[in-house]
């Protein structure tokens, strides 16, 4: 653990930008890992999927049972999406770190947003209380563990961006040790909150409407791109595809384009790799 905590915080250190995508089972890590990519992030809409619910509401316990089984599915770190964390007071974020810590994780980011589309901002006050709550717990630890602090603001109708920025400088100064603002739209933006920090930033690629290459991103100041629930919704919505295909036509089209059945295997059998 002391090793995968390290090496995930090494990466951040790299010169460039590092893609973390983020998988949804064991067989989508295992995937990831053998076509190279250096750690892996959960992503708690693609966990809630797999499951059949809704984001948001899965259990805690589920969550925890998630990430330890993503943990073990690879040599790889893996950081937890870890939405507001399992509860709404600076106490709960902390015993949150403390949790995700023993399930094996690398790291994991605690979210401003509240779960309630009628306020769904913390307080800054609060906000803020609740990471510095959660760094001095990972600090606590007797292994490395990279705590990322989101402001959600872009994803809630809160274009605000001095507002976010503002955000991002006392979630710094609690104590996180990578920021991110997802739903940020294009570069210049993007290269404004690099600026406006001195901890590595990251973004989310596979939003509709931005998409940049990594040498876009790392031009303007971005360490780690994530992928989010991007990655599960394609394979999502592919199945969907067929299945309406299947419905509405009675035709089977989708099978030309499916991976081979020994390509995928192979995935699992160490004989495919990037």
């Amino acid at each position: 653990m002391t090793d995968k905590g390290h090496a995930f915080r090494q990466l951040h250190q790299r010169d460039g930008a590092f893609i973390i995508p983020n998988p949804w089972d064991v067989g989508t890590a295992r995937m990831l890992a053998a076509l190279g990519f250096p750690a892996l992030a959960t992503t708690s809409a693609g966990m809630a999927f797999q499951a059949g619910v809704a984001e948001g509401r899965t259990s805690p316990d589920a969550v925890l049972r998630h990430c330890r089984m993503l943990v073990e599915a690879t040599p790889l770190p893996v950081s937890a999406d870890l939405e507001k964390g399992f509860g709404d007071s600076p106490e709960s974020a902390a015993d949150t770190i403390r949790a995700a810590a023993e399930t094996g994780l690398a790291g994991c980011s605690l979210e401003d947003h509240t779960g309630d589309p009628g306020r769904p901002i913390y307080d800054a006050v609060l906000a803020v209380e609740r990471i510095a709550a959660a760094a001095e717990a990972s600090r606590a630890l007797d292994h490395d563990f990279v705590l990322t602090a989101r402001c959600e603001n872009f994803m809630w109708g809160r274009t605000d961006l001095d507002d976010t920025i503002r955000r991002l400088q006392a979630y710094e100064q609690a104590g996180a040790d990578v920021l991110y603002a997802p739903g940020l739209r294009d570069l210049d933006t993007i290269r404004l909150v690099c600026q406006a920090v001195s901890v590595p930033v990251n973004v989310v690629m596979g939003l509709p409407g931005a998409t940049f290459s990594v040498e876009q991103l790392a031009d303007v100041g971005v360490k780690r791109i994530s992928t989010g629930s991007a990655l599960a919704r394609l394979a999502y919505g592919a199945v969907a595809a067929a299945a309406r295909e299947m419905r509405s036509t009675g035709t089977f089209r989708f099978s030309e384009q499916a991976m081979g059945f020994a390509e995928l295997e192979g995935f699992f059998t160490g004989k495919t790799t990037a």
